[in-house]
């Protein structure tokens, strides 16, 4: 009898770890609507209980006006903040509780989660694109795994509705734990504001050169030929805004400007123009012995005098009653104006000149 009995102890426990092991597997799988006693449901029985569970679940929402609690706007008050997805573990299967199976992992404490989101950011996971779907994170809702990986939310819900188990799709570890996350969002917006901002110093850039080109005429003739025909035109277009419609004034009064420019070069003509007599001179070379004129205002060495032979160098004397040393006066000509402009002007009073060489 004791042994049938043992015999018979040993036939229920092998049942019970059948059993046991049987609902694991059921259970890791996530297969639902299945069940060891029973047969599967058929699909007229789902909709029929899918039905009366929405109906059961259903409650009427009124609005009564009052100030909603904080938990009512959580989302809306602060919509990147981080939570759990499942924040109590698993309850246990009968093989696990048994002993046959190893428990699953408590839930991360928050301490534990920062060493994990750490890790995904070392790696720049949220950075890169979605492992599943090869796309940007963007302003998508975004998954953090207990394994440090990073997901799209709706991918990862597609990928577990697809294999029908719990399995990160990279590291393959089952039992893993979900919290959601913004970084993805939180480095769109950055990068989106720095191409904004670039786009804006880029088009001040161009603004600021275009006025600077208008600006500066360039180094190569043609293209200075060219800047200054666009300002000619510029100002002659200013000029004829800027006037009434009245055209026979605008012409009156350049007829008057040139009237004027036309007497002004008449005036200097008349004055550095005609050829002075030897009286003249004799008066300019009187003004300038009263002016006790003993060196050279260019070289800063003593001029020729009557009677001296030591210096040699001759004397040049101008209409303005200046004297010069010819050689220096012929040099200060050439570097000065050329031969482009057939008036020159005393180094000392800048008046027009005709010029004498003083005999020894």
């Amino acid at each position: 009898m004791l042994r049938n009995k043992d015999h018979s102890s040993k036939k229920d426990n092998l049942a019970v770890t059948a059993v046991a092991l049987q609902d694991h597997i059921l259970h890791d799988l996530q297969i639902r609507n299945l069940s060891v006693a029973g047969h599967p449901k058929t699909k007229v029985q789902k909709k029929e209980n899918k039905s009366k569970s929405l109906k059961r679940d259903a409650k009427a929402v009124i609005d009564t006006g009052l100030k909603k609690t904080p938990e009512d706007y959580k989302v809306e008050e602060d919509p990147e903040k981080e939570y759990v997805l499942d924040p109590a573990p698993p309850p246990l299967t009968l093989a696990q509780k048994l002993g046959l199976y190893a428990p699953p992992p408590p839930p991360l404490s928050p301490a534990e989660w920062e060493r994990v989101k750490q890790r995904s950011v070392l790696h720049g996971d949220s950075a890169q694109p979605c492992p599943i779907c090869k796309e940007d994170f963007k302003l998508h809702p975004q998954v953090l795994l207990s394994c440090s990986h990073v997901f799209h939310r709706v991918c990862l819900q597609a990928f577990e509705k697809f294999t029908n188990k719990k399995t990160c799709p990279l590291c393959r570890r089952n039992q893993y734990q979900t919290r959601v996350i913004h970084d993805g969002a939180r480095l769109f917006r950055a990068k989106c504001a720095a191409r904004i901002q670039a786009c804006w110093r880029g088009y001040i850039v161009r603004k600021w050169y275009q006025s600077l080109r208008k600006a500066i005429p360039p180094t190569d003739a043609k293209l200075r030929k060219k800047f200054f025909e666009e300002k000619f035109l510029e100002i002659s277009h200013r000029i004829l805004c800027s006037y009434d419609t009245n055209i026979e004034e605008l012409f009156a009064e350049i007829d008057h400007c040139l009237t004027i420019n036309q007497s002004i070069l008449q005036h200097l003509d008349e004055k550095c123009g005609h050829e002075l007599t030897d009286e003249d001179w004799e008066k300019i070379q009187v003004q300038a012995a009263h002016r006790e004129i003993s060196e050279c205002s260019i070289c800063l060495t003593p001029l020729w005098l009557h009677g001296d032979s030591r210096h040699p160098r001759a004397t040049v004397l101008l209409s303005c009653a200046h004297l010069f040393h010819h050689t220096c006066l012929l040099a200060l000509e050439q570097f000065s104006l050329g031969d482009s402009f057939p008036l020159h002007t005393c180094p000392l009073c800048r008046a027009c000149y005709q010029k004498k060489i003083l005999e020894c």
